[in-house]
């Protein structure tokens, strides 16, 4: 049996197996394009391919495919084996350079928002050697990136890839004005952690809405669901450890650093933690992670959940994204120090993305814009959809000494005192946590806590590194150009808090107060989707985006029309669901109960005309009403759904489907929730939450 340090990272082509397969040469000039981008020449890259074969071959794969993340927000994969004919009915295993770098898979069949034709077929994929290749299911996965056939980006991976290299650039150009020579490159980092749930597959595979939409659109509220608080780091059972303890097997296996894993705070939910990667990494990573705990679920005969909410009345899941920058020597750059009023490079970044987060807002605020998140933000189990930035006591105070001119005064490190003789004293951290914080610093990182459970990650740090970048270039021209570089410095970090000091905010987000504080300041409050995604196209956010090259208008105005047809397919989707339950398996259910209870009382009264039949009475009205105010929604929301496709703009069909659709489907789901508590068990239909959250 492998030992963990052995298995980890045993099936990727690392930096380690790099070094061992290639030639010296070969491995330098490879490195050299990892590290400044330079492009690889035709022998090369065919002895990279080379070696990449054998080095797969050996760990049993026998096709080798480009990976890519199109805008679907999963991950697409064409095989290809390493078969090549050679005469005489034999074939050898062969894989070319121009194989590894470049692939041609249909660019009509994946979301363009009509950057695409029909008849366009041609797009590419290209080679990310800053992303290591791994083997998967004996098949060689190499990372790519993938355009259109006339050079329009139709990934998730091209954009950030280009936002992470303008944040390298201007966040060196801050470095060296504070005298470090030595730092070549920074990268942004990312450690998603990730939430989701487990059901029972049989529990699963009779739920027709969790089939085809991944959440329950029915369901009534179960006797107990997260009221005690008792399953958060709870005793993990044993059948979640095993799934969990392959989980991690398999993802060591492919490098991905799974370090953390609990229970959450909804019965049926946990959550899973990897350490910090380089972000191009870290989201090729998580899509990885997914992929991996939905097929080593069921392999355990479990389901795995990850709609952003699977039921209704408990906590939805999220994905919290830790996010830094890290120069290639190691140094994080948004870490205070022992005394960070002193700390002036710190300061630097600090309000560069304190600056950015208010000036962008709402780009942050479209880059967690889905269907599904939708049901979770604003909730008590997520931050609302108001951005805003939580800091801690200590560094507010510190931002607040400057802007007043005052001189802080550092309290020194305080020591928590438990009162038990046998327990060591506990060093107490300078600032509290903030869970209700959409945007909060966490030590030496901002934590994104707005993202959805499904989402890829891309997005959000695609804008995260713009934005930041951005704001970042306009310091460094101050600076550069600067007379007294300290004075300006200080100017910079006074002038930044008091001109974006009010997207500070360290209470409670969930609070009733804050939307009101929020709208007060300024701060946008865009509830949902529809709401959300057309500032996408504002100028603002389109001259960012275009003016650093990480998307052109185009592509920009192509996304928005992707996401929002996604939001329509998303919800027309769901209400079909709903339509079909309610139809062949609610309303006949309802409708035979009812037989049942009046058949009964017939049949008593045939007895005895004195026995009372109050109870199947009753009960058959009650059913009987509830069942025609269902009918009633059914036949609002058919009607409903009909109207919106009649609706050519995409913006205007989003916002009626998010208004009146939605309406009738919560109104049907109501009914359908009341019947599922007076019709008996074995007439119901479905598994109930009660088992679906409690049978595993």
């Amino acid at each position: 049996m492998s030992t963990v340090p052995e298995l980890f990272g045993s099936m990727v082509f690392s930096d380690s197996v790099m070094r061992e397969k290639l030639p010296k040469d070969v491995y330098k000039e490879l490195k050299k394009t990892i590290k400044t981008g330079a492009r690889l020449n035709t022998e090369v890259a065919n002895a990279v391919a080379t070696a990449m074969k054998d080095w797969a071959i050996e760990k049993g794969a026998t096709h080798f495919t480009h990976w890519f993340q199109p805008m679907t927000g999963i991950t697409a994969e064409k095989h290809d084996s390493f078969l090549s004919p050679v005469g005489d009915g034999k074939v050898i295993m062969e894989f070319s350079g121009k194989a590894l770098i470049q692939g041609e898979p249909d660019a009509s069949s994946f979301p363009s928002g009509g950057l695409r034709a029909t008849f366009e077929a041609r797009g590419y994929t290209a080679w990310d050697p800053t992303s290591p290749a791994f083997v998967k299911e004996e098949t060689l996965c190499i990372p790519t990136a993938f355009c259109s056939y006339g050079g329009e980006v139709l990934d998730k991976k091209t954009p950030l890839l280009r936002s992470m290299q303008v944040l390298s650039e201007q966040a060196v150009r801050i470095l060296r004005l504070f005298g470090n020579t030595a730092a070549q490159t920074v990268s942004t980092t990312v450690g998603p952690e990730q939430e989701y749930f487990l059901v029972d597959q049989e529990l699963f595979d009779q739920r027709p809405d969790l089939l085809l939409t991944g959440r329950t659109l029915f369901g009534a509220k179960p006797p107990k669901g997260q009221e005690l608080e008792d399953h958060y780091f709870g005793v993990i059972k044993t059948r979640v450890k095993a799934f969990m303890a392959e989980l991690d097997e398999e993802l060591w296996k492919l490098g991905i650093l799974s370090k953390t894993e609990h229970n959450e705070v909804a019965p049926a939910q946990h959550e899973i933690a990897p350490i910090f990667s380089t972000t191009n990494v870290s989201c090729d990573q998580n899509q990885l992670t997914m992929e991996i705990l939905k097929k080593v679920a069921a392999r355990h005969g479990l389901a795995c959940l990850l709609h952003e909410k699977p039921f209704a009345g408990v906590n939805g899941s999220g994905k919290h994204n830790n996010w830094s920058m890290a120069t290639d020597l190691g140094e994080n750059l948004l870490e205070p120090g022992q005394s960070p009023q002193e700390n002036f490079q710190f300061l630097i970044f600090l309000s560069a993305v304190i600056k950015a987060v208010d000036v962008y807002a709402d780009l942050l605020r479209v880059s967690s814009a889905t269907a599904g998140n939708d049901h979770r933000l604003g909730a008590n189990e997520a931050p609302p959809a108001i951005v805003s930035v939580f800091l801690g006591s200590q560094l507010t105070e510190v931002l607040e000494a400057f802007a007043s001119g005052e001189r802080y005064v550092d309290p020194g490190q305080v020591m928590l005192d438990t009162s038990v003789q046998v327990l060591p004293p506990l060093p107490k951290d300078n600032t509290d946590r903030n869970r209700t914080s959409p945007f909060a610093f966490t030590g030496n990182k901002f934590e994104f806590r707005a993202m959805g459970s499904a989402q890829s990650i891309s997005c959000t740090n695609m804008v995260l590194n713009t934005a930041v970048a951005e704001i970042l270039g306009a310091f460094a021209s101050r600076l550069e150009t600067a007379k007294d570089f300290g004075e300006e410095v200080l100017k910079i970090i006074t002038e930044t808090y008091k001109q974006h000091s009010r997207i500070v905010f360290n209470g409670n987000s969930y609070s009733e107060e804050w939307p009101i504080e929020a709208e007060r300041r300024g701060l946008h409050n865009y509830r949902t989707t529809p709401e959300t995604l057309p500032h996408y196209l504002d100028e603002a956010n389109v001259a960012l985006l275009s003016k650093h090259g990480v998307l052109t208008e185009k592509e920009i105005e192509s996304r928005t029309e992707v996401l929002l047809e996604n939001y329509i397919k998303v919800l027309g989707i769901e209400a079909q669901t709903m339509l079909s339950m309610a139809k062949t398996d609610i309303l006949p259910a309802a409708v035979a109960y009812s037989e049942t209870l009046t058949r009964t009382a017939l049949d008593k009264k045939a007895l005895s005309p004195a026995i009372s039949t109050v109870y199947e009475e009753s009960l058959a009205a009650q059913i009987s009403a509830t069942t025609e105010c269902l009918y009633a929604n059914l036949s609002a929301l058919e009607q409903a759904l009909i109207e919106s496709r009649g609706i050519e703009c995409p913006e205007a069909a989003a916002k009626f489907i998010g208004e009146k659709v939605v309406e009738k489907m919560n109104l049907l789901r109501e009914n359908a929730d009341t019947l599922e508590t007076i019709v008996a068990t074995e007439y119901w239909p479905y598994p109930t939450y009660s088992d679906l959250l409690f049978r595993v």
